[in-house]
């Protein structure tokens, strides 16, 4: 048994693990799991830069997770950076951030390595299930990027493609510091061919229609989930291994895009970071459960962060 922390940090969201894993079972046991929304790609589609304040909104919260690593004395810990960090011109400034706060430098990964964390996380406990057909399509929809990951036991192919609900939200939805409330038909539109254009991309190397099991990953369709329960408040137990069948998602994709700011905030399970982009990343959702014909898509709480977790131990 190995105690590991795993920092997983991504265009909007940045996400703590601390967990006791044992490699001779393949379980994972958690102790602590957070996540706080401080969108440090704000801007970077449009700036190509990290912006100070998004900067520190993350060292504020690396500050926390190094009081949480501490105190349940984590022997290991992975801090791996994605979609934003990559894209910036000033990603040093924030290496050396988080190398002063955490003592690891951030590993600013590729997209093919991580649609393998995101793989390995979301499938590692579906062995044996005999009510889920494989081969497996694991999507993660993130803040800047989607990856499609296709496999059985192991990943077999993978393309990490530029569509995420901040990205599609600042590119299309944004102008002059304020989103459009609801969105146009035209811009929902170009978010929709954003979309398509990305879903061709993947296609050319991995083989979306082959998987018989699609499974969502993160917290635009960990939403849509919670939406589609009615839940009272954000409960990942129920949340987790929940089957949401399209026409569940579509009518949810249809609301959340012609809602109101306050609509969305009003929903009890809906965290205030995501009430301006979740319509985007539900889209992104539905556009993927329409190109291959799924009729649900099971969601999982366990993802990258839990593919991170088990690659230290």
């Amino acid at each position: 048994m190995t105690r590991v922390a795993a920092v997983d940090c991504g265009t909007n969201s940045i996400r703590l693990l601390v967990a006791d894993a044992d490699p001779a079972t393949g379980e994972l046991t958690e102790l602590d799991r957070r996540m706080t929304i401080v969108r440090l790609g704000q801007g970077v589609d449009r700036t190509g830069r990290l912006a100070p304040e998004a900067l520190e909104r993350t060292f504020a919260a690396c500050r926390e997770y190094a009081a949480v690593i501490k105190e349940y004395g984590a022997e290991r810990l992975r801090f791996v950076a994605t979609s934003a960090s990559r894209d910036a011109e000033n990603r040093d400034d924030f290496v050396q951030g988080v190398l002063d706060i955490l003592g690891v430098e951030p590993e600013v990964i590729s997209g093919d390595q991580e649609a393998e964390f995101s793989f390995t996380g979301a499938t590692k406990e579906l062995t044996g299930r005999t009510d889920l057909t494989r081969p497996y399509l694991v999507v993660d929809i993130g803040g800047g990027s989607t990856e499609f990951v296709v496999g059985d036991d192991h990943m077999r192919a993978a393309r990490s493609v530029d569509v995420g609900c901040v990205r599609m939200t600042e590119r299309h939805l944004a102008h002059g510091g304020r989103v459009s409330d609801p969105p146009t038909e035209e811009q929902i539109a170009a978010i929709r061919a954003d979309i398509e254009a990305a879903l061709d991309l993947a296609e050319q190397t991995v083989p979306l229609r082959e998987a018989h099991t699609l499974v969502g990953l993160a917290g635009s369709v960990t939403t849509v989930s919670a939406i589609a329960q009615e839940l009272p408040a954000y409960d990942s137990a129920r949340i987790h291994h929940s089957r949401i069948s399209r026409d569940r998602v579509r009518e949810i994709t249809e609301w959340l895009l012609r809602s109101t700011h306050a609509e969305r905030a009003a929903v009890p399970s809906m965290h205030p970071g995501r009430v301006d982009v979740i319509g985007a990343g539900a889209l992104v959702l539905l556009s993927i459960m329409e190109r291959i014909g799924a009729e649900e898509v099971v969601v999982s709480e366990h993802d990258i962060l839990d593919g991170i977790a088990w690659s230290v131990a």
